[in-house]
This record gives structure tokens, sequence and C-alpha cells, in this order.
């Protein structure tokens, strides 16, 4: 088995190289490995698959990406930045706060970093570039709170590690909310130092109760669904899944009977969006099931532990090395497939060191997420490139700060496990 490990991620390597798909590459690459060093037949990765997509959770995900993409042609993200813009608008780099703050509060509703990326993205880069912000900033700025996406409630990739980890999606979402709160609050103050050096003020408005007000009454309805879909899931009235179909309905009825901006043809291009992500995703994950079974057949995830324990029985170090490994991995490797093909590697090592199922899960998260900014792959960098319409070159060398305090916020989460797992003891005891 040590030749095949050895193949099939030459092999992997080798696809993704030449930019083959990840999904294609985690196949080709594990169909060729079974076949050369194994005896089984090529219908186990079709099992494997299969099996592994039979899961009732990962139902949540298409439901999500679609109420997602309702909201965000309802008109609901537009009325989340005029409130963020009320609050946030009138401090020292304005509407990189307004960005920020907006990114947190789509992130309640998208579960996505790229879609939070381009729903507030299209519309706050071109109006900082008015403002004078430049938009290598303005681009890096709003790739960095798209990370947000995934980490406050409700996260994909928290389903996707819920189902392959067995931990509570319930509890992982109740985890989240103090770490992207506390990258929300990161991100806002690089921003407030970088506009001070650089000169982007806030708008000519000072802060206006009345406004803000007024602007909460007009967002209430968008404010309103995050609260509906995470009360539901936390007060026990349905599951991450049913919030899911949930949010679509609620979006259906705000978009089209509330708001009135939701018409028939906004509805097909969601929908056509949402079947387009979620066919690539479902691909992908199947085939790292696969990818991952194999490993599993091949004692990877022992051999790896004995090896990681070999160097270090000291937490601090194990943890230190485990931050290192996903930081990298996540610069290569998406968020989903590093989920599915790590979780069963890595998490009996953390929880072999003290690490809650729950706490890895958010550390995971935070790690992979950070590699949605760092090149070569970040596909935060590609989607607000898109929308800047400026090259990924620019745009990474504004990052770094943004980078470096999302790291400090991960070895917190890391050493700290009151901030991750607080929340969920308070409510699931």
């Amino acid at each position: 088995m040590g030749n095949g490990v050895i193949l099939i991620f030459i092999l992997l390597g080798f696809c993704m190289s030449i930019g083959v798909p990840i999904g294609v590459s985690l196949g080709v690459a594990t169909a060729v490995t079974m076949a050369l060093t194994t005896n089984l037949k090529l219908l186990t990765i079709s099992q494997s698959c299969f099996g592994g997509l039979d899961s009732f959770p990962l139902m949540a995900i298409p439901f999500f990406i679609l109420a997602g993409n309702l909201m965000k042609y309802g008109g609901i993200s537009r009325r989340l930045l005029d409130f963020s813009e009320s609050i946030v608008g009138s401090i020292r780099g304005g509407l990189g706060m307004v960005t920020i703050l907006s990114s947190m509060f789509f992130a309640a509703i998208s579960g996505s970093a790229p879609a939070t990326v381009t729903a507030i993205g299209s519309i706050t880069i071109p109006e900082m570039k008015k403002k004078g912000y430049d938009v290598g900033y303005s681009a890096a700025l709003t790739a960095s709170a798209g990370t947000i996406g995934v980490i406050i409630p409700p996260s994909i990739p928290f389903v996707i590690y819920g189902v392959v980890s067995g931990a509570s999606i319930g509890g992982l979402f109740m985890a989240g909310v103090i770490p992207g709160i506390l990258i929300g609050a990161g991100l806002m103050a690089v921003n407030y130092f970088a506009s001070k050096k650089f000169g982007y003020g806030g708008n000519t408005d000072k802060f206006s109760i009345k406004k803000a007000i007024n602007k909460f009454k007009d967002a209430v309805f968008a404010l309103l669904c995050p609260v509906i879909i995470l009360g539901g899931i936390y007060g026990g009235i349905f599951t991450p899944t049913e919030s899911a179909v949930v949010g679509i309905v609620y979006a259906l009825i705000v978009g089209t009977f509330i708001y009135k901006e939701l018409k028939l043809k906004d509805v097909y291009i969601a929908f056509k969006e949402t079947v387009l992500i979620n066919g690539s995703t479902t691909f992908m994950v199947g085939l790292s099931l696969a990818f991952a079974s194999y490993l599993t057949m091949a004692q990877v995830p022992v051999t790896i532990a004995k090896g990681m324990l070999g160097i270090s029985d000291n937490p601090i170090v194990i943890f230190l090395m485990l931050n290192a490994l996903l930081l990298v991995i996540g610069c290569f490797i998406d968020n989903i497939s590093s989920c599915v093909i790590l979780t069963p590697i890595l998490l009996p090592i953390a929880v072999k060191m003290g690490m809650d199922p729950i706490q890895f899960g958010v550390v995971m998260t935070v790690n992979l997420a950070i590699g949605f900014i760092t090149p070569p792959y970040g596909a935060n960098l590609f989607f607000a490139s898109a929308v800047a319409h400026t090259s990924v070159e620019r745009i990474s060398s504004k990052i770094i700060y943004f980078i470096v305090v999302m790291l400090a916020i991960l070895f917190a989460l890391t050493f700290i496990p009151a901030l991750s797992m607080w929340l969920p003891n308070l409510l699931m005891n």
C-alpha cells in the first residue's frame, strides 16, 4: 500500500498542475492507483461516491446556495448594505467598514465565501473606486471579508465537516458565531488603520440614530432571515437541511411580495447558478469521498498520526503542525475537497490531543478560509478580481495585512477553546 499512497499523490499533483479540475483529478488519481496497486474493482469508486453522497444533511448545500442566490436577486443584499452604511459609514474608511459588516450579515444567509464576495463586492467595489480607494485594496478587503461567509452560520463547509466527522452540524453553526464576529472585528481594525494611513475617509454624513432606524425598518425582513434560519435550528424546530428550505421559501416571499424586486427571470437565473455550482460541488465531494476511502484503506490516517505523535507529544507543537499543514494545503486545494480528504486523517490526532471535534471543525474551516485569499488557488481572489476588473497580483500585494490578522485570530481559536465552544456548551447543555 505504501507505493500506492505515493502514486496517488503523484497522480493528483500532476493532474492539478496541468489544469485538470480538482474533482476529475481526484477521480483519475484514485482509479489509476486502485487499478495498478490493488485487486479491487473500480466499481468500488462509484459505490464510495454514491454511498457518501447518500446523506440527508448534504441536501442542505444546494438549498443554502439557492437561498443565497434568491436573496441576492431579491434586493436583500442591497438593503443589508444600506443598513450597514447607516451604522459604520461615517467611520474612517467607512465604505470598507460597510463592506465588512455587510459581508457578516450576508454570511448569515449564504454560507458561501465566493457568493458573499460577488453579492457585496459588486456593489461596494465600484463605490470605493469612486471615493478614491485603491482598486487593489478594495478588492483585497472584499475578498478577505468574503471569508466570513464560511464561518458565520449557516456555513456550507460546516455541513460537509459535520457529515464527514459525525459532529453536530447545529453545534458547529453555534461554534462559528464568535469566530466570525472576531474576524469581522479584526478586518475592521486593519481597514481603520489602513484608511488612516492612505486617507480613505467615511461618508460626509454624521451618524444618525434616526437614519439607522429608518434603514433598519427597510432591512428588517432581510435581517430576519438569519434569525429564522438559525433560531429554528437552535430551537429544535427544524434541522439544518430543513432550515435551508425555509430560507428559500422566505427569500421567495420577501423578494417577490414585500420588496417586489424578484422577477421570474431572476428566479430562473438563481436556479441556473445553483445547479451549476451544486453540480460541480457534488461531483467533487463524491470523488473526494472515494479518494478519502482509499487513504483510509491504506491506513494513511494512522500512519500520519503516528508520525506526528512521534515528533512530539506536546499538544501545542501538534496543533501548530496541524495549522501549518492546513494553511499550506488551503493554498492549493479548495475548502470542500480539503475538508473531505483531511478530516478522517487529522481529526483523530486533534481529538487525541484533547481538542473537541466541534472546535477542530472551526479551526479547520478558518485555516481553509484563509486559503480563499492566498495564491495560487485563492478562489476569493479570482472572484474579487473579476468584480474589480483588476489583476490577482495587484490584489495579493494588498492582502497581506488582512491575512496576518486572520492568522492571529486562528491561533487564538486554536489555543482558547472557549472562543468556539462557549456558545455550543451554553445552548446544547
